[in-house]
């Protein structure tokens, strides 16, 4: 898997190379009082090895990022020599060339400074004699620790993600290890720039994502600092992109770990259902699931449903709340209608839809189309629709889907749900929406329980159910007896013991409106 480095800003962090300007920091070089005399802009490319070359082609022994050692002695009083060994140097990539002054060049030759200053090449000369095996010696150590560490942290976060894998750990544990590893936000994209999925300091995973997909699509293919992109792909594939945002060490450790990250996950893919969408889902419910519960103010989840693809600005957000259909479905019929938004299961059987509409638009019309083509597309005798108004505040959404999923839960298993429309709002479930709202209320739950003490205590509340029904038809005797499957004697006689045990009178309205009340919040509270 091949990565790209895309820009942005970083800070310095132990590396596996050590840069032109670490290397002159060193103790054992400062004893030789270097100078920079040209070249002084380029003084962070890496170093990846220390040479000795005296011959005026020495480039043709390099392959790139060497710091060169020489004296010169095989340059003195030739000043063709001194500018092709400096050109010699440029053409094979090399990182700096540093100069002993002494008997051929007691002080820094022109030519050569002239030359290094024209092609970018550190030049830097050492005033005091000094051994060069000592600084070979200390550069060449201090690399290849450095690389080690490098190797072993990819190996350790190859080993970390191999093992949450086999545990069948979820992707967002992989991200966080990655995170946890990296010490920058990381984040998964699909190839249009969606986010998938995202982990790290939630502060920062929000500066990324605040204006993602224009600096995304800025940053796509350019070479720079602390990006670092890593393409998803199996069985001749590509359909995502893993990219660690803001990386604070060097390129190549970022591309270590961005190819182990890559690795696992297409791993995590392949074994689990193959499907790339099953990302996009999670990263839906997520997103949903956090606006539902305010995990966090709305404001600060702005980033992610922009990230996630939903447009935001100057928008009409219709919160719905579908039940017992299929949430594939509901994602093609909103694909089917060119409809803006996300759908992600909340629960087993409840799914929740975000629209995204144009202010212009008329925000009910096409959520009672979307609902129409819903049930068009599905077997079931009846789907539930359920929806709070339109909203024209991002702030106001969560709240929204509240209200939404308030109303699917007051008409669930409903008698009246049949003559409910097909779009139903918190003015179509009356006195049930207001039980069902007020259902977690202290006062509503002593309530209940008071006024059904009688009945509450019976093992089988046969009288319990027989009373639901007698309330929820209107106190029509003939077909609570039919659908209970009793005479109209029978029927009398439990309705008798029902109202003995209750103390009340099921013919008086208020009494009987209080006990339906009661029995509506008892209903609610048991869920």
């Amino acid at each position: 898997m091949a990565t790209t480095v895309e820009p942005w800003s970083r800070a310095p962090a132990p590396e596996p190379f050590l840069s032109v300007r670490q290397v002159l920091t060193l103790e054992r070089v400062l004893a030789g009082d270097p100078e920079v005399v040209a070249g002084a802009a380029q003084l962070d490319r890496p170093v990846r090895w220390v040479h000795v070359a005296e011959a005026a082609d020495v480039g043709v022994m390099l392959s790139g990022g060497e710091m060169v050692l020489t004296t010169g002695v095989l340059l003195a009083g030739d000043e063709a020599k001194q500018a092709e060994y400096i050109q010699s140097l440029h053409r094979a990539e090399a990182s700096a060339v540093v100069l002993g002054l002494g008997r051929a060049f007691p002080t820094p030759p022109d030519v050569m400074r002239r030359a290094a200053e024209r092609c970018g090449l550190p030049m830097v000369v050492l005033h005091r004699p000094f051994p060069f095996a000592e600084l070979t010696e200390e550069v060449q150590s201090r690399l290849v620790r450095r690389k080690f560490a490098a190797v072993s942290l990819s190996e350790s976060v190859r080993t970390a993600l191999t093992g949450l894998i086999t545990a069948g750990a979820p992707l967002q544990r992989l991200l966080d290890e990655v995170a946890q590893h990296s010490g920058c936000p990381v984040v998964v994209t699909n190839l249009a720039h969606r986010v998938l999925a995202t982990a790290g300091e939630r502060s920062a995973v929000d500066d990324v994502l605040r204006d993602w997909e224009r600096i995304a699509r800025q940053a796509g293919g350019t070479e720079g600092d602390g990006w670092v992109r890593a393409e998803l792909d199996g069985r001749g594939e590509r359909w995502g992109r893993l990219v660690l945002c803001g990386y604070r060490g060097d390129t190549a450790t970022a591309r270590l770990l961005a190819d182990r990250a890559a690795e696992a996950l297409v791993l995590h893919r392949m074994l689990g259902d193959g499907s790339a969408h099953t990302w996009e889902e999670q990263s839906a419910q997520s997103l949903l699931t956090d606006l539902v519960r305010g995990a966090a103010p709305a404001r600060q989840l702005l980033p992610r449903a922009r990230a996630a693809g939903l447009p935001v600005n100057r928008r009409t957000f219709v919160p719905l709340v579908v039940r017992d259909v299929d949430p594939a479905r509901i994602d093609r019929v909103l694909r089917l209608l060119g409809l803006p938004g996300l759908a992600a299961e909340l629960a087993d059987g409840v799914t929740a839809v975000l629209l995204s509409l144009a202010r212009d638009q008329d925000a009910e019309a096409l959520a009672g189309h979307f609902a129409a083509r819903l049930r068009a597309t599905g077997a079931e005798d009846r789907t539930l629709v359920a929806a709070a108004g339109p909203l024209t505040v991002w702030e106001d959404v969560p709240a929204g889907l509240r209200e939404a999923q308030h109303v699917a839960d007051a008409v669930a298993d409903s008698a009246h749900a049949l003559a409910l429309p097909d779009v139903v709002r918190l003015r179509d479930v009356h006195l049930r929406g207001l039980v069902r709202l007020l259902r977690d209320d202290p006062h509503v739950q002593s309530f209940a329980e008071r006024e059904l003490d009688g009945l509450l205590c019976d093992p089988g509340q046969e009288l319990l159910d027989v009373l639901r029904t007698y309330l929820a038809t209107g106190r029509n005797k003939s077909r609570t007896a039919l659908l209970h499957h009793v005479s109209r004697p029978a029927l009398y006689r439990r309705l008798e013991a029902i109202q003995t045990r209750l103390g009340v009178d099921l013919d008086d309205f208020e009494q009987a409106a209080s006990v339906h009340i009661a029995l509506l919040a008892h209903d609610a509270q048991q869920g």
